[in-house]
């Protein structure tokens, strides 16, 4: 019997990434790869690469190199890239990038077996021409399903495939391999982005946005829970145009009580939520239903009115304050993280003063900070209102170390808070480390527990903060109720 083909899958970039690696994965595998976690046992390593900014980018460009280096010293023959930078480039990355063996785009997916065959036999496969996705569905969001199926949508796998393309889980195995063992995995919500802000290239590689059916939603979550999966995070563009395209823009408010219900499931997490697409409806249910985090990942982005415009974004200080004060009048340990962007075109210190003013009321648990730099293809990037690079930086700077300071003020203001801790992590040196609900993984800080007697991974903790690590907490098991609560759960 011939030895059987190799592959690794290396992810960069967002969590919407890791969703697109592990169907790769389920597509790969159930057409006879083997996959390997190293890149140097590979015969092929496919870089998931990101094209969001330029620092991004540029970690892609690292890992291509960098797998490209262990040809010729091992099993590895042939590299090959794929993702949004390789979506949003294409031949032009190939040429700029010849260490690639292969520069494979969205439509390759469904092929993306043959494609890695044909690039290891020595053929070539031809790069894509790059295209605006946004033009590959029709303008009106609810004819956008029926021309989805002729559309590629990475994450967007059917849930009802037959027996052996995935995992042995019955029918609704979805067509997706789990690349590692966290209690935690993200599911794909929907796709694109409708928004044009004005910064932001995303869309145009994206394509348009489309919701995944419930039913496949609620099938791969079953799955996942199936697979020992504790926590969900569910991931798209933006969560709060959910449903917009299947009729009903209020859809993500019925569907979460149905995943918090999936059998083993302890968390359901919501990502990517827009500020001016919040409803009372969508805020009372991230409140109030059991095992959803009232978690509130904001794209806030400023809170300048006259830069919030030049961003072709909504909203100012004021409101955007108000908006928190109602999530925290209906659950006051409610998590809320966001992003900013400073030194935008045209931003003024006054305008900079006003997004200070609105950081030290806002009382945010993780703020991410980010220099404006121009992304080709924007509308930002034509602007004549440009800030020096030495500008941009020195207010990086400053709102950054702002930042610092409030979020770790945030996190004090927890000590003497009874939190559910997942537990991620156990370790002899290390300790054991988990997440709160009002803590995502990956971007917001995290949890250490003071005791590790009985706990392991997966396992819902109860504890009390007792103290502070900059932005993660330090708390202590309440074993009793938590692991009492955990054995009845589990009989």
């Amino acid at each position: 019997m011939p030895e059987r083909r190799t592959v690794a899958l290396v992810t960069l970039g967002c969590a919407r990434n890791e969703v697109d690696s592990e169907e790769l994965a389920g597509r790969l595998e159930a057409d006879g790869w083997q996959l390997v976690e190293d890149a140097a046992d590979a015969d092929v390593a496919v870089v998931n690469t990101c094209g969001f900014v330029e620092a991004a980018k540029k970690d892609s460009v690292d890992a291509l190199l960098e797998a490209n280096d262990l040809k010729g010293h091992g099993r590895t023959q042939a590299v090959v890239a794929v993702g949004c930078m390789a979506e949003r480039y294409g031949k032009e990355l190939a040429e700029a990038l010849p260490e690639a063996d292969g520069v494979l785009g969205f439509d390759d997916y469904t092929d993306i077996s043959d494609r890695l065959q044909t690039i290891l036999s020595g053929g070539v496969h031809a790069s894509h021409t790059p295209r605006d996705r946004r033009k590959l569905l029709p303008v009106s969001p609810v004819e956008r399903q029926t021309a989805g199926a002729s559309v590629a949508l990475p994450g967007h796998g059917p849930a009802d495939l037959p027996e052996g393309l995935a995992p042995a889980s019955g029918p609704r195995a979805p067509l997706r391999r789990r690349l590692d063992g966290s209690p935690v995995a993200s599911v794909k919500l929907a796709s694109g982005c409708d928004r044009r802000c004005s910064f932001c290239a995303i869309p145009s590689f994206r394509g348009s946005f489309i919701s995944r059916r419930p039913s496949d939603v609620l099938n791969e979550t079953r799955w996942l829970a199936e697979q020992g999966v504790k926590e969900i995070m569910l991931v798209s563009e933006n969560n709060t145009s959910y449903g917009k395209d299947l009729g009903d823009i209020r859809l993500l408010e019925s569907l979460l009580p149905e995943l918090a219900e999936v059998d083993g499931l302890e968390r359901v997490r919501v990502s990517y939520l827009q500020p001016a697409e919040m409803r009372p409806g969508l805020i009372d249910v991230l409140t109030s239903t059991p095992k959803v985090a009232p978690y509130f990942d904001l794209s806030f982005q400023h809170s300048a009115p006259d830069v919030l415009r030049a961003m072709r974004r909504f909203g100012d200080t004021d409101r955007f304050l108000e908006l928190l004060d109602t999530i925290r009048s209906k659950a006051p340990q409610a998590g809320v993280r966001s992003n900013f962007i400073v030194g935008f075109p045209g931003e003024s210190e006054a305008d900079l003063a006003e997004l200070e003013r609105f950081l030290n009321h806002a009382r945010l648990d993780a703020i991410g900070v980010f220099g404006y730099s121009d992304e080709e293809g924007t509308e930002a990037a034509t602007y004549d209102t440009k800030l020096d690079e030495d500008v941009v930086a020195e207010r990086l700077a400053r709102v950054s170390r702002l930042a610092e300071e409030l979020v770790s003020q945030r996190a004090e203001e927890r000590v003497g808070e009874t939190v559910h801790v997942l537990v991620e992590s156990v370790d002899e040196e290390e300790g054991v480390h988990g997440r709160a609900a009002h803590q995502a993984p990956e971007t917001d800080g995290q949890v250490l527990l003071t005791s590790g007697e009985g706990v392991s991974v997966g396992r819902m903790v109860e504890a009390k903060v007792v103290g502070t690590e900059g932005v993660d907490l330090v708390a202590e098991p309440l074993f009793q109720g938590s692991l009492a609560r955990s054995e009845e759960a589990g009989r």
